[in-house]
């Protein structure tokens, strides 16, 4: 069974910086698509960065520039690295991840990492 699992959150002050990891286990077909999104208290979850096959990256605007989306196939671990992080970057962080198998797509979700970014 596919498992994601995420580390790396905590509490940073504005201005510092977090690498974020999700860690895949139990994929016996090849990663279509990762990403990471968010969840801030009373917003929907939104999406933050996204890779795909072949090593395109999307961001959105708001980390555009301070955000770095990577993946290590070796570990088959997907990281985000947050640089001048701001107090509206305090969110709950997930990672996603989906697999193209028999023309189905499968989709699977981390539990979360807190992010908390205070002075």
């Amino acid at each position: 069974q596919v498992q994601l699992v995420e580390s790396g959150g905590g509490l940073v002050q504005p201005g510092g910086s977090l690498r974020l990891s999700c860690a895949a286990s139990g994929t016996n077909f090849a990663i279509n698509h990762m990403a990471w999104h968010r969840q801030a208290p009373g917003k929907q979850r939104e999406l933050v960065a996204d890779w795909r096959s072949g090593g395109s990256t999307d961001y959105a605007d708001s980390v555009k520039g301070r955000s770095t989306i990577s993946r290590d196939d070796a570990k088959n671990t997907l990281y985000l690295q947050m640089n001048s992080l701001k107090p509206e970057d305090t969110a709950v962080y997930y990672c996603y991840l989906d697999v193209l198998f028999d023309g189905r797509l499968f989709e699977y979700w981390g539990q979360g990492t807190q992010v908390t970014v205070s002075s």
